[in-house]
């Protein structure tokens, strides 16, 4: 039997897609989220299919002060954590964050500060512990800002210049920080936007995502294929860059 995992932001597509490959390895799962009636519908699934143990437990990636208690009470149920999975995220609304701040200050409260907040207890256990692992996802809008999506993709930048210090810090005690850059994926997230293309299937990411631990990799990008759009991308000068419509 491998060791329990939490996963937060469980009700995501990717999140579940990334806790059955976990639970289909034999991990016992925490599954932390704000819609408990959905974490209990989730964790009833993976046990009947998996036979593994699955607990679960609300948690606000923006409520920091509690933080280090829900971690406390995760550790406490589970006897101990081997690793932490960080699924939460908020694409939010780009035009109209250009005007109401709120809109802007959510997008980097879910999407950056919750993660250095929760993360930050995850790695000092992680650390004390001297083993185990922390999987982040950003994403790939965070390579570059778009016009289309910089609020959203500023905070997933951070957060991965966040995971890449996190990783630094904490491979002398035993600890592995993979960062995962999702492209596009058939979510709730992205229904229905416009531009988008090369699908991928929530599940299909999430089994890359726990095959990643079986590597020596840092940073990941599901599908593969988007190493070699972002790279394009990322080499656009900048003169050109600011013409295109992105």
């Amino acid at each position: 039997m491998r060791g329990p995992v939490l996963v937060l932001g469980a009700t995501s597509a990717i999140a579940r897609g990334t806790a059955a490959a976990l639970a289909r390895r034999g991990h016992s799962l925490y599954l932390g989220g704000k819609d408990e009636s959905e974490l209990a519908r989730i964790a009833a699934d993976l046990n009947i299919r998996y036979q593994v143990e699955v607990r679960y437990g609300a948690v606000d990636a923006t409520d920091y002060a509690a933080h280090r208690r829900f971690l406390e009470r995760v550790i406490e149920t589970m006897g101990g954590l081997e690793g932490v999975v960080w699924a939460i995220g908020y694409l939010g609304d780009s035009i109209f964050a250009q005007t109401h701040f709120e809109e802007t200050e959510k997008i980097i409260a879910v999407n950056f500060t919750g993660a250095v907040s929760l993360l930050g207890e995850c790695a000092a256990y992680l650390e004390g512990k001297g083993a185990g692992f922390i999987i982040g996802l950003s994403s790939v809008a965070g390579d570059r800002g778009r016009q289309s999506n910089y609020y959203y993709g500023a905070a997933k930048g951070g957060l991965s210049l966040f995971l890449q210090g996190l990783r630094n810090r904490l491979f002398p005690a035993g600890v592995r920080v993979l960062t995962i850059k999702p492209g596009f994926v058939d979510t709730a997230m992205t229904f229905g936007l416009p531009g988008l293309f090369l699908l991928a299937s929530p599940a299909s990411v999430g089994e890359r995502i726990v095959a990643a631990l079986e590597r020596s990799r840092d940073v990941i990008y599901v599908p593969w294929f988007w190493f070699y759009i972002m790279f394009v991308i990322r080499m656009i000068p900048e003169p050109l860059f600011k013409r295109l419509k992105l």
